[in-house]
């Protein structure tokens, strides 16, 4: 456990950007028996997107952000009202669930995403985070896992919110102006090439709604085309890290 920990934080410290992140996470997690994560933090302000970090599949993150499910999830609803992990899923004493509650788990399960351990991140610089690893199911090595490496699970989470809070609000920042994750990621993939269409696929979202965050990134940049915001996304290049 100890190298795992270690050789984590030594990628945390040398990430660059947020691809190195989720790498980071993932192979700790893996290592661990542990082959899913989730990293969400909520948004600054109603209406705005969670950040969200993970090995789930895109498809339904895509799903969950484009819904704002962090309103109504009831792991990260539980996750606002305390500081202690906790497990959920069936048989993990979860409260009675409202009926849009319970569709929204189903849904998950559908992406198998049936129970987790969930760590509540309260710093007091921002809003409430978590970080949650889930199953399909709650396996005896998901189980054994959880209940060896709880307080190392706690530390990793902690650093990894410390690393991305620093690091992606930085990255954000193109020319001046500071994007939402959805919208930089979606210009990111603008600057590879990538068609709306194309975005959609690869996020999990419509190409509707690429077009809208494309749009957004356009109005904070004060350009008129993608080009043009691709443009300005290059020249900030240099002094992102």
């Amino acid at each position: 456990m100890h190298r795992i920990f270690q050789t984590f934080i030594d990628r945390l410290a040398e990430s660059v950007d947020l691809d190195d992140l989720h790498k980071a996470m993932a192979d700790a997690a893996a290592a661990l028996d542990l082959t899913c994560f989730a990293y969400l933090s909520m948004p600054h302000r109603r209406g705005a997107e969670a950040l969200v970090v993970s090995t789930y599949p895109a498809a339904w993150i895509g799903h969950y952000v484009e819904s704002h499910y962090e309103r109504v999830d009831p792991v990260i609803l539980q996750a606002t009202r305390g500081a202690d992990p906790f497990e959920w899923g069936p048989g993990a004493g979860q409260s009675e669930l409202t009926k849009r509650q319970q569709q929204f788990f189903d849904e998950a399960a559908a992406f198998g995403i049936r129970c987790g351990f969930t760590i509540p991140i309260h710093d007091g610089r921002g809003p409430v985070a978590a970080v949650t690893f889930a199953a399909d199911e709650r396996h005896p090595a998901f189980r054994r896992s959880v209940e060896a490496h709880a307080t190392a699970l706690q530390l990793m989470a902690l650093y990894f919110h410390a690393h991305a809070r620093r690091k992606l609000a930085a990255d954000r920042v193109v020319d001046g102006a500071a994007l939402s994750p959805r919208e930089f990621e979606c210009l990111e993939w603008a600057a590879q090439g990538k068609s709306a269409w194309e975005i959609g696929r690869i996020l999990g979202i419509s190409r509707r709604t690429v077009a809208f965050h494309l749009d957004n990134a356009k109005m904070k940049l004060n350009v008129r085309t993608v080009c043009q915001a691709v443009a300005r996304l290059s020249a900030s290049k240099p002094t992102l890290h």
